[in-house]
């Protein structure tokens, strides 16, 4: 091991240094202290390397957004704002001080991006790397799994199956280079998060981290309606034909990727009015079904997404 624990954490201290108001007491202590709200949303997720990313595919500072990023979309989910994110690794000690120092950044650019600040955490050392995230976040109104309604419409902050893709020219080792694959790579290994749609009228909500098929099932079941997804109206998104352009590249079904895949932390909700993909609508019933153009020709697939799964 090339550093000790002590640079490690003055190393953090450093990258996460901040002089927002909302950090009482900050690194240095054995607790954060920060201004609160009445209703806070709190989540956290743990990654493990091979399982949740690959360090010969990311780099560090990818890696720590994309974990970052997981968590964030959690919150935004229940229609919440995230402020605080505490960060707990287990190192090798394979890991430069360089390393660790854009994994670092990774976590605090991605926390800023979306209006939070890192002000706490823990190391360890371990067999294997991993990095558990915990975001706390406020809302006035919690948007759950559980409040569509009959009549609802079903919405996508944007389109879905783009990391998807980017897993599979990972996996694979494809050697492609067109202007989508980059996309596709990009939103893989440090996806988008739309933060700037506001969804806090809708009905019920869920970070599509696993698929669509996983998260409209769990809208569908919590709230004991049935959710129609459309793949006509998802053809005619604006993304829709790049996507179909690079499955038709890598002999791929596009669907798959938008329908099974996972990773994007896009929004899914219910509603009227709302911004982003108008998918679907929610019907009397249960589950999850498909109508449109494409539909006959789509076989429901399992997900390609699990935690019990390698990449």
């Amino acid at each position: 091991m090339g550093f000790s624990e002590r640079e490690v954490i003055e190393l953090l201290a450093n990258v996460f240094a901040t002089h927002d108001k909302r950090l009482l007491i900050g690194i240095g202590d054995d607790g954060a202290v920060v201004t609160g709200s009445k209703q806070q949303v709190l989540t956290t997720d743990i990654a493990v390397e091979g399982i949740h990313f690959k360090s010969q595919w990311s780099s560090p500072y990818e890696i720590g957004a994309r974990v970052a990023k997981a968590n964030i979309a959690d919150v935004l989910s229940m229609n919440g704002r995230c402020e605080y994110l505490l960060v707990a690794a287990s190192l090798t000690g394979e890991e430069t001080l360089e390393w660790i120092a854009e994994l670092a950044r990774g976590i605090a650019e991605a926390a800023s991006e979306a209006g939070a600040i890192v002000v706490g955490g823990d190391i360890s050392s371990s067999p294997s790397l991993q990095i558990t995230i915990t975001a706390i976040g406020q809302t006035e109104r919690p948007i759950t799994r559980g409040g569509a309604q009959v009549g609802d419409l079903i919405f996508l902050s944007s389109l879905t199956g783009w990391a998807a893709a980017g897993l599979h020219i990972l996996s694979n080792n494809l050697n492609t280079h067109s202007e989508v694959a980059v996309k596709a790579l990009s939103e893989y290994k440090n996806p988008t998060l739309d933060l700037t749609l506001d969804f806090s009228t809708a009905h019920a909500m869920a970070d599509v981290s696993d698929s669509i098929f996983a998260q409209g099932s769990q809208i569908a079941d919590a709230s004991r309606v049935a959710l129609v997804i459309d793949t006509s109206k998802i053809m005619a998104s604006d993304e829709f034909m790049s996507l179909q352009t690079l499955a038709q590249e890598l002999n791929c079904d596009p669907w798959q990727w938008i329908l099974g895949g996972g990773e994007d932390h896009v929004l899914l909700a219910t509603g009227s009015h709302l911004p982003g993909i108008q998918i679907g609508e929610v019907v009397a019933g249960s589950g999850l079904s498909l109508q449109g153009q494409a539909a006959g020709e789509i076989k429901m697939a399992p997900v390609s997404w699990s935690h019990f799964n390698k990449e």
